[in-house]
């Protein structure tokens, strides 16, 4: 038995490969194109070990789709490959269009040749699980109630907007061609081997260079926080158990104001690697101009994965960011190799002229 994970070398995806490996022995096959944010480093721990088959490829060539389906005759499909990050989407589209909308469609045309081709129990029991954002429902006020399964789809961003895409064709192929499909919508996940244009990693690497941290506009963006572990643990109760066609929300519980994030990081590099100079890291922050169109609130309702498949998060936020700020202190390696020069450039250019 296998499952094909797609965009396994990506902060998710390299975590729930060495989460699943490290619980079962069922192989995995993980195909990924190793853009900038897929790192094989993160899964260096696996490079022995002969239930992991990496294979190099992008999503949207059917062939090698194909091929690795026929070849490895994989039980599940787990897409987590998405370009994933809204400013990058702002500055340039069309990669985010082809990658979450044209792969996830020749992923799907893929999956259904192949599932129409199994028989008895293998087609039964096969599942496509696509892995979404909880960015597709748009932004709430301050007052409104969180998002749920049936929270109309309001994306305000290319980004969003293009995994809005992709989840409503998984969608149509359920309903229009009967494929087994399982799709989650989850919220802003955070801990190890995440690249750091995302706010947790981008403030660490930062404060520990001794350099400004960001913060956009007031800093009150509300967004709910995930320990990436707790995700992991989430799409495999979802694989096993969820309802075919069904969509599930999966949340931390854990509501906060970038700005309060960010003092939080700080407090914790106080403690865990104070400044030579003995002065706080959060003198480091600067506010900067706001991104186009920042969405103010996200809220994630995961109390259908509660009543309906007995999931809950493991961590609290307080547990989570110590483990992920520790992680982040103990790997120097890790993040130096991350930060090419085409990372450098991507900062500058996105940051740069943003002073507020």
């Amino acid at each position: 038995m296998s499952i094909l994970v797609t965009g396994g070398a990506g902060f998710i995806g390299a975590n729930f490969v060495l989460d699943w490996l490290a619980q079962s022995d069922e192989a995995v096959i993980n195909l990924d194109l190793l853009t900038y944010a897929g790192n094989r480093e993160s899964l260096a721990s696996l490079d022995d070990d002969a239930r992991h088959i990496f294979v190099q490829g992008d999503i949207g060539d059917a062939t090698l789709v194909a091929q690795l389906l026929a070849q490895h005759q994989p039980r599940a499909m787990i897409n987590f490959a998405a370009e994933s990050h809204v400013d990058r989407s702002i500055h340039g589209p069309e990669d985010f269009v082809q990658t979450n909308i044209v792969g996830t469609f020749r992923l799907l045309e893929a999956v259904r040749a192949h599932w129409n081709g199994l028989q008895g129990d293998a087609r039964q029991d096969f599942r496509f699980l696509h892995v979404s954002t909880d960015e597709v429902y748009g932004s709430l006020s301050k007052d409104d109630p969180a998002f749920t399964e049936t929270h109309r789809y309001a994306p305000n961003s290319p980004y969003s907007a293009s995994k809005a895409a992709s989840d409503h064709l998984v969608r149509a192929y359920h309903h229009t061609y009967g494929l087994p499909v399982l799709t989650t919508n989850c919220s802003n996940n955070y801990g190890p081997y995440q690249f750091p244009e995302k706010l947790i990693p981008l403030m660490i690497v930062n404060a520990l260079a001794g350099k400004p941290l960001p913060v956009y506009g007031d800093g009150q963006q509300i967004r709910d926080w995930l320990y990436v572990t707790d995700h992991c643990s989430a799409i495999r109760r979802v694989l096993e158990a969820g309802i075919v066609g069904e969509i599930y929300n999966i949340g931390g519980w854990n509501e906060k104001p970038n700005l309060d994030i960010v003092h939080i990081i700080c407090t914790l590099l106080d403690e865990f690697h104070a400044r030579a100079d003995g002065q706080p890291y959060s003198e480091q922050i600067t506010y900067v101009t706001d991104r186009p169109g920042h969405d103010r609130r996200y809220a994630i309702d995961a109390s259908k994965m509660a009543s309906e498949l007995g999931w809950k998060p493991a961590e609290t936020f307080d547990t989570g960011i110590r483990k992920t700020v520790k992680w982040y202190l103990d790997n120097p390696d890790w993040i130096a190799h991350v930060q090419s020069g085409t990372y450098r450039e991507w900062v500058e250019k996105n940051y740069s002229g943003r002073a507020a």
